[in-house]
């Protein structure tokens, strides 16, 4: 029994795989029997016009990590293209000091189009690209040295998931 709490934050430009990993990870752990929850970051504040200067993304994840604590929870994954830079906000809106992996799946521009035109079916796709282009530029140039990089191109989700779940230490491997 942990008492420590642990968080994995997941970061990366839109088109990387940052859902479809967390959901694997998620998955893998299940089927490991390991105890944790998973929060999407993007439905914590998804509103228009963005209440990003309220803080409501660090509020919700204070009220659903405080539910998930009350019922014994020690592990989260937090999967939200930004992440990765705010792991200091998002654990103090936390409140418990949790030990942090942090990874930023990156993946080339073909690669990112392609999986975004695969999922966006309105009128969203060229603007999702280009905010896309811009956020992992952004990204590159923002994220701490310390923060994991993982290459999604090419590469099937539950070896990324694993080698994510690896990082943490999770899961023992076994020879």
């Amino acid at each position: 029994m942990i008492t420590r709490s642990e968080a994995l934050f997941i970061g990366g430009r839109a088109g990387v795989g940052k859902t479809s990993v967390g959901y694997e990870i998620h998955e893998q752990l299940s089927a490991a029997g390991i105890q944790h929850c998973l929060i999407e970051g993007d439905n914590l504040d998804q509103a228009y016009p963005p209440p990003w200067e309220h803080g409501l993304a660090e509020r919700n994840l204070a009220a659903m990590w405080a539910n998930y604590r009350a019922l014994g929870y020690r592990r989260l994954i937090y999967t939200n293209t930004v992440s990765v830079r705010f792991t200091g906000e998002l654990t103090a809106a936390m409140g418990d000091d949790p030990n942090v992996t942090a990874v930023l799946l990156t993946a080339d521009d073909a690669t990112a189009r392609q999986r975004l035109a695969g999922r966006e079916i309105g009128t969203a796709l060229e603007r999702h690209v280009e905010r896309s282009d811009l956020m992992a530029r952004e990204l590159e140039r923002t994220v701490p040295s310390k923060v994991h990089r993982l290459r999604t191109d090419g590469r099937p989700v539950a070896d990324i998931a694993a080698e994510v779940i690896a990082l943490t230490g999770w899961i023992w491997l076994r020879p």
